[in-house]
């Protein structure tokens, strides 16, 4: 394909991009996969170029754009190499038109900078777009940090992760031993911190309430050494269904799931009320923490998703605090870097539960902020998160 057409295929994908984020649609890596699948004759150099088209445009444009070509016509307003594209050869894009829109560049959609946690300020916020790195969690059911290094040469320890790895952009790390024996798992720094901070323990019985494909599930069940039981549920059958086969490959026996429906999980967990030693709420949240990783995003959240979202939190706060035996732990986290889930949620949820008591959790990486810790790319090297850690009382 020649560089013009390229960019036409861009402004298509881009289209698909947009309308998908408007009606709350598949992904943009899934609509990326899809498009190349029925258009054969893009060469891997094409694809390349055509994503890298792409990612560029969704980074530079914070608010939804209006269509993929004013998206595409602001890239070439920072480049004109790009801008010379749009011109009258075959498979390109016309030129541009006076008057016609132009996306303006832009970091974050205005209305969400408000939002933002008061930490998240100068720097701290173009750093929420930048290219995320590919983190490894070593599985100390398979083997240590050592062994994963010694067999993953390329792979340097992370900073604050005593079990993380990040290896080099592109690696192809599926088709690794180490990956496909189970001595590795893809998860983010941020993530893995998170999970280290439930201090999960050999013995305990431990509820992963919102478990989706079970990335900390089997952190945790890690940690326990296989022995203690997890239970880990999540109302998404099509999420939870992927965690058997990761258990499997990681040598995680300890690990039962359980499929709840929404607004009827206390029913679903009356048997568990007052009985778990730790309840994970690692809750459904605006994903504002994940931007560099998924920058489109952006243009699907709006101010009444925040809303919902923000409320199921608080819904499964106080599920969760019916769960823990006296004596036991309750560990929030999301990966978001919005102050309405975060340090206002907490700060809530401690108002209706007075007789709770924080705990300072196990990690020193992250900020302070409020009830819990706020970890951020900027600052941390991580993905965004941000959570607490309580006590029930005995």
């Amino acid at each position: 394909m020649k560089p013009a057409a390229r960019v036409q295929s861009a402004i298509e994908l881009l289209d698909e991009i947009i309308v998908s984020a408007r009606e709350a649609g598949p992904p943009a890596d899934a609509i990326i996969q899809s498009f190349f699948q029925r258009r054969r004759y893009a060469g891997s150099g094409d694809r390349r170029a055509i994503r890298e088209f792409v990612y560029r445009a969704i980074r530079r444009t914070g608010e939804r754009p209006v269509s993929g070509r004013a998206a595409m016509l602001g890239v070439g307003q920072d480049d004109p190499e790009t801008l010379a594209l749009f011109d009258w050869s075959l498979r390109a894009p016309v030129p541009p038109v006076e008057g016609e829109p132009v996306s303006e560049a832009s970091t974050l959609p205005a209305w969400i900078v408000p939002h933002l946690d008061p930490l998240i300020e100068g720097g701290e916020v173009e750093a929420l777009l930048e290219r995320a790195p590919l983190d490894l969690r070593v599985n100390l059911l398979k083997g240590d940090r050592e062994a994963a290094l010694a067999a993953l040469p390329e792979a340097t320890p992370t900073g604050h992760s005593p079990i993380g790895l990040r290896l080099p952009e592109g690696f192809a790390l599926q088709t690794h031993e180490a990956w496909t024996s189970g001595l590795v798992e893809v998860q983010d720094e941020g993530s893995q911190l998170v999970s280290l901070a439930c201090a999960a323990r050999p013995g305990m019985n431990v509820l992963d309430l919102c478990a989706g494909a079970g990335g900390k599930t089997l952190a945790l069940a890690a940690d326990m050494a296989n022995r203690g039981r997890i239970v880990a549920s999540d109302v998404d059958r099509r999420r939870l269904a992927q965690l058997p086969p990761r258990a499997e490959r990681a040598g995680a026996t300890n690990i039962t799931t359980h499929l709840l429906n929404p607004r009827r999980e206390a029913e679903a967990l009356q048997a568990v009320r007052g009985k778990m030693g730790l309840v994970l709420v690692d809750a459904p949240c605006s994903g504002s923490g994940t931007w560099r990783r998924n920058p489109e995003t952006r243009w699907r959240l709006t101010d009444a998703r925040l809303e919902q979202v923000v409320a199921l939190q608080a819904y499964l706060l106080d599920l969760a605090a019916e769960l823990v035996r006296p004596g036991g732990h309750l560990v929030y986290a999301v990966c978001s870097i919005l102050a309405p889930e975060g340090r206002e949620q907490v700060q809530r949820f401690a108002e209706r539960h007075s007789d709770i008591v924080l705990e300072e959790p196990n990690i020193q990486a992250g900020r302070p902020c409020e009830q819990g810790r706020i970890l951020t790319p900027a600052h941390d090297g991580t993905d965004g998160f941000f959570f607490a850690r309580w006590q029930a009382p005995c």
